[in-house]
């Protein structure tokens, strides 16, 4: 018994640190706009984000702009105050300036806290010792590799005479630049080398202008200040470069690629980002000590290529490089018959000119009138033979044409809807919520879809899916929108039917269950009617006493009826979603089949990890009753054939607790875990165990959770418990 406490303590505890929340600091270098940090910052967000439980908060030093010692102290003082009610469990550092700081002001910030780095420059493991810091620092290592890019490069150019390397006069580039001497001994013999970092930006333009295309290269390294002290974007200065360049371009780091780069083996922001999330994961969620994971001394880079500078350049890497990545590719049927594709091409122009030319003006335009006619009235057939309601509408929203389907679901005639809006067939609300879809459409030149109910003029209740895209003039203007209507009533009404057939399948269990909650009010009544008889019989009979007994009975007869009432509203369907109380909803429950399970020999408890908040859900609030009750009585009756013959005590535990976007409900029974081969199955509609079951139970619970009310269900086994996973939205999605 001891060891079995000691196990159960150490089991809730693992679980309790796992479901913990992480609070991670990620300190950028630079600022939010620099492509660099941007890439990191969005790997490193889109790994942590996958867990809830996991908090990330960014925060930019912003000394590509601003880096005196004046300036780094007054952030120390800055973060002291700003960091000071934060508890953090990591954190992640980006580039040099913010591993400097951190080791700096590790004890006045952050104290025994693990720190990862990546993006790190010209790294030295001394640093580390130095300061102390190997217990609690490691990460990712960011190196060029210079080498390997002057072996491509020789390799793509085998004539090449002239190479030149652009940089600034930056920490980084000056780093770049020790690293550039061994490899510029080594290459001399084979061209001649130009290490440029001492011009400004007009006199740098003016000498790329003048290279000679058929022998020089240029390599571009940084290129963020010039000599007289002007600041540069990453992609203006590139850009400069590039607009005055006849000579291929090679790079270091991957956001030049795309912008006018060949490539090379470059750099990765993306992959410095996925590296150090995977560190970041190993500490939060595995508990790994930072002094248990290596740093990473060989940088993630990768060979990367733009197809568009290959093709303008004639290179082609794949003789040399075996794993590379090239962007702006075209589709390799292109690429095998591009020969084809010409030749089809220039005979098509060559005849069509012919034709053109050969063809009388006023024939032609006869003809092409006629086509336009013709083209016209097919469509009109077409939009017409189509089922669904189509219209199409100009930029002012009034309807320019449609077709028979919309003018049946409107009950007009097609003169009457053309020249006509939204606001003239449809509810205000409606009309007005489809309007502002529009605008943002036309805004952004995309797609939509939602989904609306209203009542048509012949009041039938219709439940109906916009399908809407924005369509462009023959001369690039945009021209309006286009609707699809796709009538999903038939379909709606028979979900809403199977949830009506799947509770009226709950019905014996209910029944079941008022005969639990009536048989103590009868035999209160039975006993009132017997005294009253008896005092009558014996002339004891007072007033009072007819009082007492009427008082009596009403409160027995008042508990019975809403014992009725209770059954018939979860008989009623909910036709609109909104927000109501979890707990209301479990108390309702439980008022109907409470005392059915207290009977069953079961203790059924719940468990609020929210004590003192009211948890709201936004959806249908009986068919959700609905779900509760077909999960408790599937719960129940398992456990009632389970302990039939040894009449042990059975334990249903509702879990009920607030995620950041949904609210949790679990619903666990010891009636022993759900078979392996059938645990992917009992969702299906028609699937079951049970002799005389329906198989509509656990389906219609999934189209109710998931199709309408936007949220998710699942089932797991834990050791010997079945557990039924139910999340929904908090607020309207």
């Amino acid at each position: 018994m001891k060891k079995l406490i000691l196990f159960s303590m150490l089991f809730f505890t693992y679980l309790f640190a796992n479901n913990s929340s992480k609070d991670v600091l990620l300190l950028h270098s630079y600022h939010k706009g620099y492509v660099w940090s941007d890439d990191i910052s969005k790997t490193i967000e889109n790994s942590l984000n996958k867990y809830d439980n996991i908090e990330l908060t960014t925060v930019y030093m912003d000394t590509k702009r601003i880096d005196d010692p004046q300036y780094i102290n007054d952030l120390a003082l800055l973060y002291k105050k700003q960091f000071e009610n934060r508890d953090y469990d990591l954190i992640i550092v980006s580039d040099n300036s913010a591993l400097d700081f951190t080791i700096k002001y590790h004890d006045y910030l952050f104290k025994n806290l693990p720190i990862l780095f990546c993006g790190i420059n010209n790294f030295n493991k001394d640093l580390l010792i130095e300061h102390n810091m190997t217990k609690y620092m490691t990460g990712v290592v960011e190196q060029v590799d210079l080498e390997k890019n002057f072996e491509l490069i020789s390799k793509l150019h085998p004539n090449l005479e002239n190479l030149i390397f652009i940089g600034d006069r930056s920490k980084t580039s000056l780093a770049i630049k020790k690293d550039l001497k061994p490899v510029i001994e080594k290459y001399k013999k084979y061209f001649n080398i130009e290490y440029i970092d001492n011009l400004d930006i007009t006199n740098l333009k003016n000498k790329v202008s003048k290279l000679d295309p058929s022998n020089t290269v240029i390599l571009f390294g940084l290129l963020f200040k010039d000599t007289t002290g002007k600041y540069f974007t990453y992609k203006q200065s590139f850009q400069q470069i590039k607009n005055v360049s006849n000579v291929p371009i090679y790079g270091l780091w991957d956001f030049y690629l795309n912008y006018g780069i060949v490539g090379g083996l470059l750099t990765s922001a993306i992959a410095q980002g996925e590296a150090v999330s995977k560190m970041a994961l190993d500490v939060l969620l595995k508990n790994k000590e930072v002094s248990d994971i290596p740093i990473l001394e060989k940088s993630p880079n990768l060979y990367m290529f733009d197809y568009k500078e290959l093709d303008r350049f004639d290179l082609d890497p794949t003789k040399f490089i075996n794993d590379l990545i090239i962007i702006n590719e075209p589709s390799s049927v292109y690429k095998e018959h591009t020969k084809f594709f010409i030749i089809a091409i220039t005979i098509i122009i060559i005849l069509s000119i012919i034709v053109v030319t050969l063809r009388a003006n006023i024939q032609r335009r006869v003809k092409l009138e006629q086509a336009l006619s013709n083209r016209l009235e097919f469509d009109k057939v077409l939009l017409d033979t189509i089922p669904n309601p189509i219209y199409y509408k100009n930029t002012e929203g009034k309807f320019l044409g449609c077709n028979i389907a919309f003018v049946s679901l409107v009950n007009s005639t097609r003169n009457e809807v053309i020249g006509k809006t939204a606001f003239d067939f449809f509810p205000k609300e409606i009309a007005s919520k489809n309007t502002k879809i529009d605008k943002e459409l036309l805004k952004t030149f995309s797609t939509s879809t939602s989904e609306f109910t209203f009542y048509t003029p012949l009041n039938e209740m219709k439940h109906i899916i916009l399908n809407k895209a924005v369509y462009k003039n023959i001369d690039g203007t945009i021209g309006g929108i286009v609707c699809i209507m796709d009538d999903i009533t038939e379909r709606v009404q028979q979900k809403q039917f199977l949830i009506q057939q799947s509770k009226l399948a709950e019905m014996g269990d209910m029944v079941a269950a008022i005969a639990h909650q009536w048989n103590e009010p009868l035999v209160e009544l039975s006993a009132l009617v017997q005294d009253i008889q008896t005092s009558y019989l014996l002339n004891e009979l007072k007033d009072i006493d007819v009082n007492d007994f009427v008082k009596d009975s009403m409160v027995q007869i008042q508990y019975m009826s809403k014992t009725l009432s209770d059954f018939r509203n979860f008989l009623k369907p909910s036709t609109k979603k909104k927000l109501f109380s979890i707990s209301k909803s479990l108390n309702e429950i439980n008022e109907i089949i409470g005392k059915q399970v207290f009977y069953s020999n079961i203790k059924m408890n719940f468990n609020y990890k929210n004590k003192d908040e009211e948890l709201l859900i936004y959806g249908y609030e009986n068919e959700f009753k609905q779900v509760l009750l077909n999960l408790l009585n599937n719960a129940k009756n398992k456990i009632v054939e389970k302990n039939l013959n040894t009449h042990k005590k059975g334990t249903i535990n509702i879990n009920i607790q607030r995620c950041i976007n949904y609210n949790t409900i679990e619903i666990c029974d010891d009636a022993g875990a759900i078979e392996d081969n059938i645990l992917s199955s009992i969702f299906e509609p028609y699937f079951t165990t049970k002799e005389n079951g329906t198989g509509l139970g656990l389906y219609m619970a999934k189209v109710i959770i998931e199709d309408k009310m936007r949220g998710t269900i699942s089932a797991r086994n834990n050791e010997n418990q079945a557990i039924f996973t139910i999340k929904l939205p908090h607020k309207k999605v």
